[in-house]
C-alpha cells in the first residue's frame, strides 16, 4: 500500500539490511580531540579550550566495543540512573550521534516547528477575534478577556497530559494528534453561537495545542544527534511565524466583514450586541482559515512524512528489535551506515532472559515522568550557591515574563484600537493593519538573537538582559501617547525585543542547567510559565476596571523586574560546552 495512503505503514527491517555496518568497520567523523560528550572541540595551534580549563586526548578513529562500554559506564555515573533500560538508551543515543545530521532530522525540524507556530498562531488569534466577540455578543472589553483564561486553561491542560500521553501511547500518536485536535476544535470555534461556545471551543482546541511544544520538543530531541542540539533552540524561529501569519489574515478578513466601519456609533465598549452574525463574519472567517491552516499542517505530518515511532518509547515497552531498525531506518533516510544491532544492545543493557523486566510498565513510566517535581531531582539544582542563584533567577524570570507576555500581547489589538489622536477609536482597517506591521518588525528578532548570543563581551546575559531591559521600557512608552503612530512605534519595536529576549531565553536556560537535571529545571521554568500566563487574563480583567493602561504598566513592571533579575545571573554560557 502507498506511504501517503497509510503513513503507518509498517517497514520491513529487512529493507535497511544494506545500512548495517560491523562496529570494527565503523568510523568517527575525524580524529580530532572531542570532549567528554563526545563532539569534536576546535582547536588553535593545538590548544584546547574546554568549560573546565582540561583537555582529553585524541580518541582512536575506530569505535570499539570497550570504548563505547566505558563511554556508556561514564553517563550512567553521571546521571544515576542505571537500569537495562538506561544503558540500552546511551547506546541508541550514541548510534544516532555517529549517524549525524541528515534529511530525516531537517524534515522533521520543520515538521515539529509546525508545533510552535501553531502556538502562537491560535494565542494570537484569540487576541485577534476579542474585539469582534465584544461586538457580536455583547460583552464588555473587560469581561471578554475571559476568552483569553480559557484558552490558558486548555493550554495548562493540554501540556500536562501530552507530555505524559506521549510517554505511555507513544510519540508518533500524539505527534499527530495534537494538531489534528487543534483545527478540528480551531475550525468549530467559527461556528459557535454564544461567547460560551466560543471559550468552550477555544479551550478545547488549545488542549492540542499545549501539547505540541513538549511533545514537539521531546521527539525531535529524541531523534537529534548531541552535536546538533542548538536546534532545539533554533525550533523558537517558528513562533513569530505564528503570530505573522494569523495577523495577516486578520487584516485581510476583519476590516472587510465587520459591522463597526458602517456604524460609527458602535464600539466595543459597548454591553449590548452591535451587530448580527451575519454582519460581523470576519472573525469566522480568520478561525476558519486558522483551523484549515492547522489541519493542512496535520496533513503534512501525516501524509507527506513517515514518522518512525521513538527508538527510547520502544525500549520501553520492550520492542528493542523494532528501536533498532528505527535506527537504521534514520540511517537510510540520511544515506548513512550505522552500526547498532540487537546483539550489541543486549551485550551493554542485559539479555532479557538474563533481565527480566526490561519493558517500563505504566507506573514506571508516569513515576519518570512526575520524577522531574522529586525533591531527589531538584536538590542537585541547588548543589552549589552559583548554581541555586541561576536556578531561582531563571524560575523567577520565566514566571514574570510568563504573565508579562500575556498581558500587553494577548490584549493587543484591544489595546491598539483605542489609540486615536482625539481620544476616539481608530478605524478598524487601521487597528488590523498596524498588527500585521507589529508581527512583520517582529520576526527578524528571533533570528538576530541567534547571531548576538556569540558576539564577544556580549553573549547570552548580555543579549537577553539588554533585550528585556528595552522591551520593558517600551511597553511604558506605548502607554504615554494615544497617537496611532506612536504606538504603532512602539509596538513594533517592543515585538522585535520581545522576540530576541525570548530566543534567548529558550537557549539559555537548557544550557545553563547540568545534563542530568536538566529536563528538570527547563521542566519546572516552563510550568511557572503556562501557570503566570493563567492568571495574567484575570489580572488584566480586574486591573483594567479602573484604568486600561494598567495591564501595560504591570506588564511594564514584570518585564523590568526579569531585567533587574537577569543582570544577577552568574553564568555565562557562550563558548562554553554544556555540562
Amino acid at each position: 500500500m502507498p506511504g501517503w495512503i497509510n503513513p503507518f505503514k509498517q517497514h520491513d527491517r529487512r529493507d535497511f539490511l544494506d545500512v548495517s555496518i560491523p562496529l570494527s568497520e565503523a568510523h568517527r567523523d575525524s580524529q580530532q580531540p572531542r570532549t567528554k560528550g563526545g563532539d569534536p572541540v576546535p582547536t588553535l595551534d593545538g590548544i584546547i579550550s574546554a568549560e573546565n580549563g582540561t583537555t582529553l586526548p585524541p580518541e582512536p578513529n575506530i569505535l570499539t566495543f570497550e570504548a563505547l562500554r566505558a563511554e556508556v559506564e561514564n553517563d550512567l555515573a553521571v546521571s544515576g540512573h542505571d537500569t537495562a533500560y538506561d544503558r540500552k538508551s546511551k547506546v541508541i543515543n550514541r548510534a544516532i550521534q555517529d549517524i549525524g545530521m541528515g534529511r530525516y532530522q531537517w524534515e522533521l525540524f520543520v515538521l515539529c516547528g509546525f508545533g510552535w507556530l501553531a502556538d502562537n498562531l491560535w494565542l494570537q488569534g484569540v487576541a485577534l477575534t476579542l474585539p469582534q466577540l465584544s461586538l457580536e455578543f455583547g460583552i464588555s472589553e473587560s469581561h471578554v478577556r475571559f476568552t483569553t483564561c480559557a484558552l490558558f486553561v486548555g493550554l495548562c491542560i493540554g501540556a500536562s497530559f501530552w507530555g505524559i500521553a506521549s510517554d505511555l501511547i507513544g510519540r508518533r500518536l500524539a505527534f499527530n494528534m495534537t494538531l489534528f485536535l487543534a483545527g478540528v476544535f480551531g475550525t468549530a470555534v467559527g461556528g459557535s453561537p454564544t461567547w460560551i461556545g466560543v471559550c468552550a471551543m477555544y479551550s478545547a482546541m488549545a488542549m492540542g495545542v499545549g501539547g505540541n511544544l513538549p511533545v514537539d520538543g521531546a521527539l525531535f530531541l529524541e531523534f537529534l544527534p548531541f552535536a546538533s542540539g542548538n536546534l532545539l533552540t533554533m525550533l523558537s524561529v517558528w513562533w513569530p511565524v505564528g503570530q505573522l501569519i494569523g495577523s495577516l489574515f486578520a487584516w485581510v478578513y476583519i476590516p472587510n466583514f465587520t459591522c463597526v466601519s458602517g456604524l460609527p456609533s458602535c464600539s466595543v465598549t459597548n454591553v449590548a450586541p452591535c451587530c448580527k452574525r451575519e454582519d460581523n463574519m470576519g472573525w469566522r472567517y480568520l478561525v476558519f482559515t486558522l483551523g484549515c491552516l492547522t489541519l493542512l499542517m496535520f496533513a503534512c505530518r501525516f501524509f507527506l512524512f513517515h514518522l518512525h515511532e521513538s527508538p527510547k518509547f520502544l525500549l520501553s515497552r520492550g520492542r528493542q528489535e523494532d528501536a533498532v531498525a528505527t535506527v537504521h531506518a534514520i540511517a537510510s533516510k540520511n544515506g548513512a551506515k550505522t552500526w547498532l544491532t540487537v546483539d550489541i544492545l543486549n551485550k551493554i543493557g542485559g539479555y532479557p532472559e538474563e533481565v527480566p523486566n526490561q519493558t517500563l510498565s505504566s507506573t514506571d513510566i508516569v513515576r519518570r515522568a512526575f520524577s522531574k517535581f522529586s525533591t531527589q531531582r531538584i536538590g542537585p539544582l541547588f548543589a552549589t550557591k552559583r548554581l541555586g542563584l541561576t536556578t531561582i533567577i531563571l524560575w523567577f524570570c520565566w514566571a514574570t515574563i510568563g504573565m508579562g507576555y500575556p498581558l500587553f500581547n494577548a490584549f493587543l489589538p484591544q489595546y491598539l484600537s483605542h489609540a486615536g489622536a482625539s481620544g476616539g477609536a481608530t478605524p478598524v482597517n487601521i487597528t488590523y493593519r498596524n498588527y500585521a506591521i507589529t508581527s512583520i518588525v517582529g520576526v527578524p528578532g528571533s533570528i538576530i538573537a541567534c547571531f548576538t548570543v556569540d558576539v564577544k563581551y556580549v553573549g547570552r546575559k548580555g543579549t537577553i538582559a539588554i533585550s528585556t531591559l528595552i522591551t520593558g521600557i517600551i511597553l511604558f512608552c506605548f502607554t504615554v501617547s494615544t497617537n496611532p503612530n506612536v504606538q504603532l512605534v512602539c509596538a513594533s519595536l517592543e515585538a522585535f525585543f520581545q522576540n530576541i529576549m525570548y530566543g534567548v531565553l529558550y537557549a539559555y536556560t537548557p544550557e545553563v542547567f547540568p545534563a542530568p537535571n536538566r529536563g528538570t529545571g527547563t521542566g519546572i521554568a516552563s510550568f511557572f510559565n503556562r501557570i503566570c500566563g493563567l492568571m495574567a487574563p484575570i489580572v488584566a480583567i480586574y486591573g483594567g476596571n479602573t484604568n486600561p493602561n494598567v495591564p501595560v504598566y504591570i506588564a511594564s513592571g514584570l518585564i523590568l523586574a526579569a531585567f533587574v533579575a537577569m543582570c544577577l545571573l552568574p553564568i555565562e554560557t557562550r563558548g562554553k560546552q554544556t555540562l
